[in-house]
């Protein structure tokens, strides 16, 4: 008799590429742009993307071997969770020099928290208590980066400039996005951040922000080595960038080519398209669906970043997004061969 196997459901991919090598390819991916927010912001954003992947690492580790589970952390996913959290945090948060009540400077470090109590609510609470890997119904890093912007909105939105620029001690700097939300129209933009060029909002250099989103460039040198490796296609980068385009041409407060170019650049939108709406557990499977799926986020951003009250909002459009893809997939994965839809009864 021959051996009886268990075989999965459709879709069947088959192909070299195992878990471990996705997620080692895509955490090279995310050194260049991490890499970049390490040149412009310093020893504080290595801090804190070193804290971040520790903390993600380690709370899988410990959850795992309490539950008495094999331990899953040689899969690499949780260093990619760990990165994508850590970009995602602004880098002022670690170190620097505040007046005491004397009026002499004093070495402040506050913030350490952040990224662990991050880590720990992506893996425990948006990964672990659902299964692990493959289970989670939302992306770990965005649902981290959700909780804290809710949580602790004052250390999330305070952006110090860059260490290649002036450094000021504890004071904030404008991004893109937060210049546009307070008023600033696109034609002064450039003179309110102190640019002379809008290629320079595209390289980042200069901008204010979180680690990993302040550099167009780098991060879509970064998407180039996946799309390259076949690890991730177009069609839901390409659907959202393209329908959120379309959005602000038609309903966006300004038409020109500097509005536009500071809501691709200047947010988390780059960054949330090529590798968190991506993700594998959390978008569709069909081709169909994940085309429908890029434009519910194109929509939901340009919604949140025009009539919302913060001036981000990708984050929550692709957690909402992450919620739809059940529903996606039921309408556009092909029923079998032979079977026909059931008649509704009378």
């Amino acid at each position: 008799m021959s051996e009886m196997r268990n075989v999965s459901s459709n879709p069947h991919v088959r192909d070299n590429w195992t878990t471990r090598k996705i997620m080692m390819v895509v955490a090279a991916s995310l050194l260049i742009p991490a890499g970049y927010g390490v040149y412009s912001f310093g020893l504080n954003a290595l801090i804190m993307l070193i804290l971040s992947v520790a903390s993600c690492v380690a709370t899988e580790y410990i959850y795992e071997k309490a539950m008495h589970k094999v331990v899953t952390i040689g899969d690499f996913s949780a260093v990619v969770t760990g990165l994508l959290l850590g970009m995602n945090l602004p880098a002022q948060t670690i170190i620097g020099t505040v007046a005491g009540n004397d009026g002499k400077k004093v070495l402040y470090m506050g913030g350490l928290w952040l990224p662990i109590i991050g880590g720990i609510f992506a893996i425990l609470v948006v990964k672990m208590v659902f299964g692990g890997l493959g289970q989670n119904f939302m992306n770990p890093a965005l649902g981290a980066r959700c909780f804290l912007l809710i949580s602790f909105p004052v250390w999330m939105n305070h952006f110090m400039p860059m260490a290649n620029d002036t450094m000021v001690d504890a004071t904030t700097t404008a991004t893109p996005l937060t210049a546009l939300k307070a008023g600033q129209t696109a034609g002064n933009l450039m003179e309110m951040l102190g640019k002379t060029h809008i290629s320079e909002m595209v390289t980042g250099k200069g901008i204010g922000g979180v680690i990993g989103e302040t550099s167009m460039i780098a991060i879509v040198i970064g998407a180039c080595i996946l799309i390259l490796a076949g690890i991730i296609d177009l069609r839901i980068p390409g659907s959202y960038i393209v329908t959120f385009v379309i959005f602000l041409l038609l309903f966006g407060p300004d038409k020109s080519t500097q509005y536009i170019t500071a809501q691709l650049a200047g947010g988390g939108l780059m960054l949330g398209a090529f590798y968190m709406a991506t993700d594998y557990t959390t978008s569709p499977i069909t081709n169909k669906g994940k085309y429908i799926y890029g434009m519910i986020l194109g929509i939901l951003t340009g919604v949140f970043r025009v009539a919302g009250a913060s001036g981000e909002g990708v984050s929550y459009a692709i957690i909402i997004g992450n919620l739809t893809v059940p529903l996606i997939e039921r309408f556009t994965i092909p029923r079998a061969f032979g079977i026909r839809k059931e008649a509704k009864k009378a």
